[in-house]
């Protein structure tokens, strides 16, 4: 790695920077950025997910794209599944403390982390370096979590947005929740981070980070956090424990689908936070006296599926989409569902195909008029169909599902 200009270093920062809300600080970066070029130092880049789902979503690769320009740049980015972290959850902009998750289904969350996170970053062994931090905090012993708990006191605690809310309102503050800060925190000091990036919600824990670090006498990290992701509710950020995301390894079709149902109003913010598209072209696409809303989703659908899947799979879903919603067709490609019997129970017929998790969800989709066979709405819960091999059976506008004796 050749010595960089002065030129050079703020040409770098200019680049990382992109989109970026709030960097802690420009300065510190470009004098890292600098010294890493003079001694062919790579940074070591920081960013973790905690396994609370089996999906990478959208909202994450806003920061892995970040994480990727500094791999191209000649850095190192440092990938920390949060197997330990995950079981305590994240208190980042809840009102309420997250159910403990269980040890098995975090390890089955994280098993497809890094082929989903390689969709989006380099993940050559001198590119990537990936951690799981109960490495480390498992092997934590009391004496080593008191000195860590020391570093940081309950009024500096009680300043967190999240927590002060609650206190106020009379909601329980988990001790267990108070950790969470500290022990991802500790990852930083654990992998000797030189960056840290993240949403805008972990600017409290990537911060608390830096004086951690300070204490176990290392650099401080410099922070990057960048704004959210709103989710497929059009109130909350993208979340995988909310519900509302999409999916970086979601098919084509359903990812598609996805985009579509994005309310109109969060189209800058997807536009702006998943493409590089240049700013004049994302306002004319988001003014509606210039584009069609529906246009607009239409454009970035094709974009999103053909980065995670292929440009031809993108033309594929737009070409489906409309099909079956424009012309109110029937996919081409639909789950065969198998039925023993000539009749069944709509209720019964529902949760088999696997379009509903329980009876009372059936019921709910049923009472809804979201459920149809051969486009014939069925809302009598307690009707007894008969079955034909050939039916299509459809349940809400995405799913549909043909019948087979």
């Amino acid at each position: 790695m050749a010595e960089l200009t002065d030129s050079q270093v703020n040409q770098q920062v200019e680049l990382l920077s992109r989109g970026c809300e709030a960097l802690y600080t420009p300065d510190e970066l470009a004098k890292r950025l600098k010294e890493a070029s003079k001694t062919g130092k790579q940074l070591r880049v920081k960013f973790g997910m905690d396994p609370t789902a089996p999906d990478i979503h959208l909202g994450h690769t806003v920061q892995l794209k970040q994480v990727r320009k500094f791999q191209d740049l000649g850095h190192r980015a440092i990938l920390i599944i949060g197997d330990f972290t995950a079981r305590i959850g994240d208190p980042s902009g809840t009102d309420k403390t997250r159910p403990i998750l269980d040890e098995q289904q975090i390890a089955e969350n994280a098993k497809t982390y890094i082929a989903q996170a390689g969709k989006v970053i380099d993940t050559s062994p001198e590119k990537l370096e990936i951690s799981h931090n109960s490495d480390w905090l498992c092997e934590l012993n009391l004496t080593e979590m008191l000195k860590l708990a020391s570093q940081i006191t309950v009024a500096r605690m009680m300043e967190r947005d999240s927590f002060e809310k609650r206190f106020k309102n009379d909601q329980p503050i988990g001790v267990h929740e108070f950790l969470y800060p500290l022990i991802q925190a500790y990852d930083s000091v654990k992998v000797e981070a030189d960056v840290e990036l993240g949403g805008t919600d972990q600017t409290y824990n990537f911060l608390a980070a830096r004086d951690i670090q300070r204490a176990y006498g290392q650099p401080a990290q410099i922070v990057m956090t960048f704004p959210l992701l709103v989710g497929l509710d059009g109130t909350q950020k993208m979340s995988k424990s909310k519900g509302n995301y999409i999916g970086i390894t979601d098919e084509p079709n359903d990812m598609f689908g996805k985009v579509m149902s994005i309310p109109d109003d969060l189209m800058e913010n997807y536009f702006t936070l998943l493409t590089d598209m240049p700013a004049e072209k994302i306002k004319e696409l988001t003014d509606a006296s210039k584009t069609h809303p529906r246009q607009a989703k239409v454009e970035l659908g094709k974009i999103i599926v053909s980065r995670y899947h292929s440009p031809a799979a993108g033309d594929e879903a737009a070409a489906e989409f409309d099909r079956v919603f424009a012309s109110k067709q029937a996919p081409t490609d639909m789950p065969v569902i198998k039925v023993a019997e000539t009749s069944i129970n709509i209720i019964e017929l529902v949760t088999l195909a696997g379009f509903a998790k329980s009876k009372s969800e059936a019921r709910r989709l049923i009472t809804q008029n979201a459920v149809s066979i051969n486009d014939e709405k069925i809302t009598d819960i307690d009707a007894v169909v008969a079955m034909e091999t050939g039916q299509v059976l459809r349940v809400g506008k995405r799913r549909f599902g043909k019948i087979t004796l």
